[in-house]
């Protein structure tokens, strides 16, 4: 028996059981993580440097490749470097850290896309009063409560999570240290407080999610009775990149949080963890930049520049 006072580190789920599938997995994150590292600089960028890019839709897209940066930094590093030293220790604090930004930043990711529907919607259906109820003050506060919020939130479960006594060892079912499998390891049932703090978060969620429904709704509504074929196409053009990043980060989330404890397995979890923390951050900033011929304009200006 051991407590979370005598534990000094943690055992990660091992990404392979043979050196070349070790050495495999650390190319492919090393990959994955360059594309996010690029895509999302250029995105972050060419929004800042280019002034006529300096709107409500565009800033809020700078947050959210700031968040989709922040997950992928704080999870690929750390699975690389146990891939190619053969390890899978990670510190308590370094578990604790972990844990509190991937938080952090998950929670900011959908704070922020349910904004953007929100934007999308007033952009759409209330063009008239789109200046007076997204000004740049407004902008700015939103993004603000955005980011607060998603920090009072990790740091709440880190705390909550972290204070529970640990005595079913210390070895994760994870590649990174995550809150289910951080409670698998507690022996108090004190642990009901952070699953009923969990189930008030999906609740918080969940509402987040039919609002974006809501919003969607309401904007297909107005676009399918746009007269022109050329101005529904800018209408969907303007949102499909937002509603295909939300249906990725709700479906890869739901599949691995919710699916059936009959059908798990170490290698099932690993493959929908790497769905939902890995593949958005670097997929989400090529959505945006296919469909965007603004963005894509500002972001090859840079690259010339550079380069």
């Amino acid at each position: 028996m051991s407590n979370s006072s005598s534990i000094s580190h943690f055992l990660l789920l091992p990404l392979a059981d043979t050196r070349q599938l070790q050495l495999l997995h650390f190319y492919l994150f090393l990959g994955m993580s360059l594309v996010a590292l690029l895509a999302n600089g250029l995105i972050i960028s060419a929004v800042a440097c280019s002034h006529h890019l300096h709107t409500p839709m565009f800033f809020f897209l700078l947050n959210l490749a700031l968040t989709d940066l922040g997950c992928i930094c704080t999870t690929v590093p750390k699975a690389m470097h146990n891939s190619l030293w053969d390890t899978t220790n990670i510190s308590y604090e370094g578990c604790v850290a972990q844990l509190f930004l991937f938080v952090f930043f998950l929670s900011a990711e959908f704070s922020l896309l349910t904004i953007m529907s929100y934007d999308r919607y007033v952009s759409i259906c209330k063009p008239l009063h789109y200046g007076t109820l997204l000004g740049s003050r407004a902008c700015a506060h939103m993004a603000a409560a955005a980011w607060a919020s998603a920090f009072l939130y990790s740091l709440l479960h880190m705390a909550n999570t972290f204070s529970l006594p640990l005595c079913h060892g210390n070895v994760l079912g994870q590649f990174f240290c995550e809150i289910p499998h951080i409670l698998k390891l507690s022996c108090s049932k004190s642990y009901l407080r952070e699953f009923g703090l969990l189930a008030v978060s999906a609740c918080l969620s969940f509402g987040c999610f039919v609002f974006i429904v809501f919003s969607y709704v309401q904007i297909f509504r107005v676009v399918l009775r746009i007269p022109s074929e050329q101005g529904r196409h800018k209408a969907f053009s303007t949102c499909l990149p937002h509603l295909a990043v939300v249906s990725m980060f709700v479906s890869t989330a739901t599949l691995a949080y919710l699916k059936p404890p009959s059908v798990s397995s170490p290698s099932l979890d690993l493959a929908l963890s790497i769905l939902y923390s890995v593949v958005p951050p670097a997929l989400n900033p090529l959505i945006y930049s296919l469909r965007n011929q603004d963005l894509k304009a500002a972001m090859w200006r840079l690259m010339t520049q550079r380069f």
